[in-house]
Formats: structure tokens, sequence, C-alpha cells
């Protein structure tokens, strides 16, 4: 097999949405940083919106992004959480792949703090080829070409043999 077709996991970014700033937030940056070994970086509200008291610029989420080996094992600890079922609406059509975790204490390993409480969390998995650097670095740069990039059914293929995961089609 061409080694330049080879599908491999580029990043897996985690993200938990508090929607307010302050303590929630905090501990919500403190779980994040206890189950990935990386420090969240705060992301910041787009828009006002007086409804939920969201204003633009406020800090209301923070998010960690996972390469190589940690990216590995944190994806196998959250495909545990989803007991390694996703759905084909997961998959979009550039090899991407977004769960969600309604529970962080559905994780295995972690335990229930009452003084952090329950967050829900976000998993997004990018997948890529070799080759992919060309669209991302600073001189140079093009697109992919439509044959070398993923199509849903590759990357669901790969999620199935690689991490043991079963698609339901809706």
């Amino acid at each position: 097999m061409n080694v330049m077709r080879e599908l491999r996991i580029s990043k897996v970014t985690v993200n938990i949405g508090v929607g307010e700033g302050g303590e929630k937030l905090a501990k919500a940056e403190n779980l994040l940083e206890k189950l990935t070994e990386q420090k969240p970086l705060k992301t910041l509200a787009r828009s006002t919106n007086p409804t939920f008291g969201i204003r633009k610029g406020v800090p209301i989420a923070c998010k960690v992004t996972l390469r190589k080996e940690k990216a590995e094992k944190f994806l196998r600890k959250a495909l545990d959480a989803v007991e390694r079922k996703l759905k084909s609406t997961n998959f979009d059509n550039l090899g991407n792949v977004s769960f969600g975790i309604k529970e962080h204490i559905d994780i295995p390993g972690v335990r229930y703090d009452p003084a952090v409480g329950i967050f829900g969390m976000d998993v997004c998995l990018t997948v890529e080829r070799p080759g992919y650097r060309i669209k991302r670095r600073k001189v140079l740069q093009k697109k992919i070409s439509k044959s070398h990039s993923i199509a849903k059914e590759e990357a669901i293929n790969f999620m199935k043999e690689k991490y043991n995961v079963s698609v339901e089609n809706d």
C-alpha cells in the first residue's frame, strides 16, 4: 500500500462550553487539565446575547488541542465513554469526526468530585493523510486535491479498523 494514502490522526480538540466565566469556568479548566495533562485555553464569546447574559469578548468556554501520543491516549478513553458507538452524522466529508460526552464521569478512571460538579464536553478529531502540510504552510500554500482528500466512508472505515468503533446509520 502507498504510504501517502494511509490515514492518521492529526489532532484531537476537547472543548467544554460553560456559558459563563468566573468560578464555573475555572472548575472546567482544572478538570480539562486533569483529564488531558495539558493547560487549556479560554475561548471568548463571538457575539452578545442578552437572553443568556453573554457579552462579546467574555470568556465562556475552554479547549485543549492534543496531538500525537496524548491525542491517541485521550481518544481511546473518550471512545470508551461513548461505548465505542458513533453515528454516521458524527462524520463530515472532510475527514473530521465530532462527538459529545454528556458527563465527564463517563470517562473510565474519572471519579465524581462534588467540588467540581459535572461537565459535558465535545471531542473533535481531525483525520488526515501525509502531505496535508501543503494547506497549512506559509510559503506556496495550496489546496488538497480531490483524490487526496478524505471521504466520509474512508474516515468511517478508519475508525472501525483502528479503534473498533461501531457506526450506526441514521
